[in-house]
């Protein structure tokens, strides 16, 4: 998966407002929050970023 640039610039945790960044493997792809005390990781299901907290997958 590769999300365009100008998305990820504009894209942010609906949690806590950080950064994401591309992650996960290319089976299951994510865009995984940068904020220090959050980390949720959001899936991207056929292309489309999935950017709901009840979805999102918590930090280990």
């Amino acid at each position: 998966m590769k999300l365009e640039s100008f998305l990820l610039e504009i894209l942010v945790c609906p949690q806590c407002r950080a950064a994401l960044t591309e992650g996960g493997t290319e089976e299951q792809p994510e865009l995984v929050c940068t904020g220090a005390d959050c980390g949720l990781a959001y899936p991207v299901r056929e292309g489309i970023p999935v950017l709901l907290v009840d979805e999102a997958r918590r930090p280990a």
